[in-house]
């Protein structure tokens, strides 16, 4: 009887030994959460504000000075 009841706990144990030991069967990336605002007089969560979007940067309008032309400017 108490070899029996030795086999059943001992299987137990085995099971919940490779329960813990396997691998998780979770697939593909984790995604990165932002880190939330709390409110300073209520502590609670609150919804970020969206900062206004910058204008693209305009083309270069004045054209560089190619060495050769810097050296004729010089020569004058």
């Amino acid at each position: 009887m108490a070899d029996l009841i030795g086999n059943i706990v001992k299987d137990v144990v085995e099971g919940v030994l490779k329960e813990i030991l396997k691998k998780s069967t979770r697939k593909g990336t984790t995604r990165r959460r932002k880190r939330q605002t709390r409110s300073a007089s209520t502590g609670r969560y609150v919804r970020k504000t969206t900062k206004r979007v910058k204008a693209p940067a305009r083309k270069q309008v004045s054209r560089r000075r190619t060495a050769a032309k810097r050296s004729r400017q010089r020569s004058r």
